[in-house]
């Protein structure tokens, strides 16, 4: 493997490390589209094991925050999304190809059966 190969691997998994950032692109590669609002929500409900409808507004608060400060731009930079602040809107970006057979593979040791149970992506 050369040096490039090594660190655009690293690069994934360093990206895919973080639980919100996966959640995050398993709602958009089910959808390739997505509204920052309802993203929220659901990783929010991810994390909590909860339902949609049981997050509270302090949770939601909190995830996104970490999202628009910190796992969106980190997943613009690398091309894996572009999203729009102003509008919410987010979409899949060429460079998730190179990640996509990774995230499958994360998907699938995911402990929340709603996620490890939806169709291959």
């Amino acid at each position: 493997m050369n040096q490039t190969n090594a660190s655009r691997m690293e690069a994934a998994c360093s990206l895919l490390a973080e639980s919100e950032r996966r959640y995050l692109l398993y709602q958009l590669a089910d959808d390739a589209t997505a509204n920052l609002e309802d993203l929220v929500t659901q990783v929010a409900a991810w994390e909590l094991d909860a339902r949609t409808d049981a997050v509270g507004k302090e949770t939601r608060q909190r995830v996104y925050v970490s999202l628009v400060h910190n796992h969106l731009p980190r997943l613009e930079d690398y091309d894996i999304i572009e999203y729009d602040l102003r509008s919410g809107d987010i979409v899949l970006a060429e460079g998730f190809d190179d990640i996509k057979p990774l995230l499958e593979q994360f998907r699938q040791t995911e402990e929340e059966p709603e996620i490890r149970e939806r169709p291959p992506l």
